[in-house]
């Protein structure tokens, strides 16, 4: 059975840090790319930053480059989300996919689905 689990969102002061994590079982994992995406209330689920299977070519949003920080260790089967500088406007629900694609930028190009956990920064 194939899962994806996040852990690591909560209520945190903008300006603060908060570390994702997502852990990957049942399938292999070495080769699909990964990305993080992120689902505020009444707008569409968008893509956050995402990485390759085996190069760990990393691709960021223009809205977290520079605070956001995406990492993955094949032997452990998990991906890292280091999110620095957290604004209000970062709140949403944050998943992670895994693609067969080169890039898990966009909801199209994801297979598999993890259930969401919550980043809430306040002002």
């Amino acid at each position: 059975e194939v899962q994806l689990v996040e852990s690591g969102g909560g209520l945190v002061q903008a300006g603060g840090s908060l570390r994702l994590s997502c852990a990957a079982s049942g399938f292999t994992f070495d080769d699909y790319a990964i990305g993080w995406f992120r689902q505020a209330p009444g707008k569409e689920r968008e893509g956050v930053s995402c990485i390759s299977s085996s190069d760990g070519i990393t691709y960021y949003a223009d809205s977290v480059k520079g605070r956001f920080t995406i990492s993955r260790d094949n032997a452990k089967n998990t991906v890292n989300l280091q999110m620095n500088s957290l604004k209000p406007d970062d709140t949403a629900v944050y998943y992670c996919a895994a693609g067969s694609y080169f890039f898990v930028d966009k909801v199209s190009n994801a297979d598999y689905w993890g259930q969401g956990t919550q980043v809430t920064v306040s002002s």
